[in-house]
């Protein structure tokens, strides 16, 4: 055995003493000593550690508990009737004590959905503005162009009609 095998079954010879049948029979060596006590009796750091956790269970045991106070439910008593006969609070206020008190002495167990909806609300919310602004096959809005700049690429783009214009002109000329 060693010390750790030793120290997972202090709670056994603290509670049952050292004359358990795991104690004696356990690990036997021809002699019927058993591996822990053969243990304990050669390493002094795990004799030490038990001497002093039977010293700490001897104290826990001789401890005993203070009496409580004979006033005390007397005393406890009064102040709830006086809490009870206190006026009572305006609304607004009532409200506002009656939710703090949810809050602070209430179960924790009631602010779970609300927190799991509000995380997924900004999750998709999240998802949704990322999607918007990295998505590559957005289309891009077009620039406005100046005013003589787009005339002139729209009469490039009418060649034909300018040689029309042309003829027309060259034929009330002559």
């Amino acid at each position: 055995m060693n010390c750790q095998d030793v120290h997972a079954r202090f709670a056994d010879l603290l509670f049952e003493g050292e004359g358990t049948p795991e104690f004696s029979i356990a690990g036997e060596d021809g002699k019927g000593n058993s591996g822990l006590a053969i243990h304990l009796a050669g390493c002094d750091a795990c004799r030490q550690e038990l001497t002093d956790l039977r010293a700490t269970m001897a104290q826990l045991d001789a401890w005993v508990a203070p009496e409580p106070n004979p006033y005390f439910l007397t005393r406890l008593n009064a102040r709830l009737d006086e809490e009870r006969e206190a006026a009572p609070l305006a609304w607004p206020l009532s409200w506002y004590e009656k939710l703090r008190a949810r809050f602070v002495y209430g179960s924790r167990l009631g602010l779970r959905p609300v927190a799991a909806m509000a995380l997924s609300v900004m999750v998709l919310v999240g998802g949704g503005a990322y999607l918007g602004l990295s998505n590559p096959d957005t289309a891009a809005v077009p620039q406005p162009k100046a005013a003589v700049v787009g005339d002139l690429q729209t009469l490039d783009n009418n060649a034909q009609l300018l040689d029309q214009l042309e003829a027309l002109s060259s034929q009330t000329n002559d």
